[in-house]
């Protein structure tokens, strides 16, 4: 971790500390993935740390100090943790950029309230090899591509554009208007995944474990393909949907 004198965090780092965490945001010199800050810290310099927080599109989550002293490793963080991103993230127009230097039909997934690292970075890995063109994730109620993501996604992260977008539904609008088909997975899809053909311009919608994709990200979707299941247990860890998924994708280009 640097000091604080060095005043600068390397990537998928924490830094701690309230002012330590105040003059990095106020500096810009790392893209915040997020900052934690302790239930009931209060403060001028908190109100102010909030406040340039959400002029610089930083997600700000309160959580208990129990919480936050598990995530950044000590009790001497003063109610305030930075999460710095293992990456700096791209835009939704660049992501289409590459598929049109790349002379591809745009490949897209967007991730709709992953929060595990593990899965992300699975997911990451698994478009990697597929040859995804990028990854759309939500800013708020999901994780970012933080260190544990990095490391999950066994390098293949450094090759893989991601964005960040403040709203799924209007970046699936947007999208549309630019002739990308919208494919969600769902357990009620009316085709299985297997009978589409994904030769279009397309973008994957893959939901959380829990939650799956949501009824209105659903509503918005072109189609809607299921993975049909025999067992018992009711839902696929993401990262194995969405790679099941992926690779069906690139078995009907390559066909």
């Amino acid at each position: 971790m640097k000091t604080l004198k060095e005043n600068k965090i390397q990537r998928g780092e924490f830094l701690t500390g309230l002012n330590p965490v105040l003059e990095a945001v106020k500096k810009g010199e790392r893209n915040f993935d997020r900052i934690y800050i302790a239930k009931g810290r209060g403060g001028p310099k908190i109100d102010e740390l909030i406040k340039l927080a959400r002029e610089r599109d930083i997600h700000i989550r309160f959580e208990q100090r129990e919480v936050i002293d598990k995530l950044s490793g000590t009790a001497a963080h003063q109610g305030v943790v930075g999460v710095a991103s293992a990456k700096e993230y791209t835009t939704v127009d660049e992501i289409l950029n590459i598929a049109e230097e790349k002379k591809e039909q745009p490949f897209i997934i967007i991730l709709d309230g992953i929060d595990n690292p593990q899965n992300l970075g699975g997911i990451i890995r698994s478009a990697e090899a597929a040859g995804v063109h990028g990854i759309i994730i939500p800013e708020r109620r999901a994780v970012g591509v933080t260190d544990a993501v990095a490391k999950s996604s066994a390098g293949a992260v450094e090759y893989v554009a991601v964005a960040k977008v403040t709203n799924i539904n209007n970046t699936i609008a947007g999208l549309k208007e630019k002739g990308i088909w919208i494919v969600g997975v769902d357990m009620k899809g009316e085709k299985r995944y297997y009978e589409m053909d994904y030769k279009m311009p397309l973008a994957i919608v893959i939901g959380s474990e829990g939650e799956g994709v949501k009824p209105l990200v659903i509503k918005n979707c072109d189609f809607v393909v299921s993975i049909p299941q025999k067992g018992k247990v009711n839902s696929l860890n993401a990262s194995v949907a969405a790679g099941i998924i992926i690779f069906e994708v690139l078995k009907s280009r390559l066909a």
